[in-house]
């Protein structure tokens, strides 16, 4: 028994009006869309050349045209204006849907409208002997790089048939020939030689010109695909780096808490007493291993942000946060004689909304490393300042500085200034990194400036500029 079900599926496979590669390929409809937005934009353009067309001609190329032309022409002028603006209204509330109307139904529609009302203004503007029956050529490019090939070609084959019809039919006489007056010296419609040969031609070009294009567009689409499928392969990658690393720092936490565990058992008397000297040298090795966990799990929820984007969205005081890494830090001030200063000029002392634990970090990150490249007696400012973005924070520092043209790769991975990577300064190019992370993740922005507001003879500075959006509260 014939299947007619397989049939059907298969003719409506054949014209199906979106290509199989671009059924979720979402940049695919976005560019329908902006194509589409094209067609719209032209149309207001082909409107006043039509307008320009109509009511110039006469003044400049010594043309005329009949009652009836000028008339028709007018009309035709008009409809596509007034169906322009409903396909404009139409474009931007619509959407891609499976199963509904979407954007290559508007395709297809502004096409049929529009070589409707290109052949009417073929017709009535001369036929074969119009210069405006190149504009099928231009509208079919235009379509290629839209519509699937079936329908295209389909489109294109229609054309040319349409043209055809009509150019012959003007030839036998079955309808009537609308020349332009003083155009042409003499008619080239009644040439049957001169129509077949532009017929021919034309519908040669067309088809080329069609199959190019079309072609060209969907390379083009489908080397866009390829490049998104490369870029998913490679977050792939970079999820499995990070998961890697998660799963060996987590492990060196182990043994950290081993040897914790055998510390407390010495400090507790559990071993016996021990001589204070001895209990005070214990009790700094405490500290400080309670400081690589801390590291370790700072690392940790670094690694988390990245595969989960996981984060916090919390009321903040920045201020606060910034005096937190303060006496963090205040050990490292006190050491170097630092003179560290924290200005608040803000008017309105507005919160931030995001991570508390990232944001310590990244304000700790750059105000331990303006400690760091200070020398003794040297002298850090942060100043914080009301914006048009939100709040501004300027960490100024009177340092080593950054040499002219490095400053625009600090954010890089692994990158250390040149003047630093071999003067003992301890650091591998990550911090920065990380810093710059963070605050694109909350929104803000970072920048650096070199040498800063503090500068001074052999030390030139640095200044950290960032900007966080606050909480804005309704009046």
């Amino acid at each position: 028994m014939f299947n007619y079900n397989l049939l059907s599926s298969l003719i409506m496979k054949m014209i199906s009006l979106i290509p199989s590669w671009a059924q979720h390929f979402e940049e695919f409809w976005e560019s329908v869309q902006v194509r589409n937005a094209w067609f719209i934009k032209l149309r207001y353009s082909a409107v006043l050349m039509l307008v320009v067309f109509l009511t110039t001609t006469g003044f400049l190329f010594k043309i005329s045209f009949t009652p009836v032309q000028f008339y028709a022409i007018s009309s035709i002028t008009l409809s596509i204006f007034l169906y322009n603006i409903i396909l404009a209204r139409l474009q931007k509330i619509l959407k891609y849907s499976d199963e509904g109307f979407n954007p290559i139904h508007l395709s297809i529609i502004q096409m049929v409208l529009d070589l409707y009302a290109l052949c009417l203004l073929v017709y009535y503007s001369g036929g074969i002997e119009s210069p405006l029956f190149l504009l099928f050529i231009f509208h079919m490019v235009i379509g290629s790089m839209i519509l699937p090939r079936f329908v295209i070609f389909s489109s294109a084959c229609l054309v040319i048939l349409v043209f055809s019809a009509i150019v012959f039919a003007e030839y036998f006489g079955l309808i009537a020939h609308h020349s332009i007056a003083g155009f042409l010296k003499d008619p080239f419609y009644n040439n049957l030689t001169y129509i077949s040969v532009t017929l021919a031609v034309f519908a040669f070009v067309l088809i080329v010109t069609v199959m190019l294009a079309n072609e060209i567009a969907n390379k083009l689409y489908k080397m866009e695909e390829n490049l998104l499928d490369s870029l998913d392969k490679l977050k792939a990658v970079e999820i499995e780096k990070e998961n890697y690393i998660t799963g060996v720092v987590h492990e060196i936490k182990t043994p950290i808490a081993a040897v914790q565990s055998y510390l407390d058992l010495i400090l507790g008397n559990y071993l016996g007493p021990v001589s204070a000297k001895i209990e005070e040298k214990l009790n700094r090795t405490r500290s400080r291993s309670d400081e690589a966990i801390q590291m370790i799990n700072n690392i940790l929820k670094i690694s988390r942000l990245k595969l989960l984007d996981d984060l916090g969205k919390d009321e903040l005081d920045i201020k606060r946060l910034i005096c937190s890494a303060h006496e963090k830090l205040k050990t490292q001030i006190e050491t170097k004689e630092i003179n560290f200063s924290l200005i608040d000029n803000r008017i309105n002392k507005r919160k931030v909304l995001g991570d508390k634990f990232l944001l310590e970090i990244g304000l700790s990150n750059i105000i331990s490393n303006a400690i760091k490249y200070v020398d003794k007696c040297g002298e850090v400012v942060i100043t914080m300042t009301d914006s048009p973005n939100g709040v501004e924070i300027k960490i100024c520092d009177n340092g080593v500085g950054i040499p002219s043209g490095e400053s625009e790769n600090i954010f890089q991975e692994f990158f250390r200034a040149s003047n630093i990577k071999h003067k003992g300064y301890e650091g591998v190019g990550l911090g920065l990194t990380v810093v710059k992370q963070i605050i694109t993740k909350h929104n803000g922005t970072i920048t650096v400036k070199s040498p800063s507001s503090l500068t001074s003879k052999n030390h030139p500075g640095t200044c950290f500029i960032i900007t966080l959006p606050v909480i804005t509260t309704p009046s």
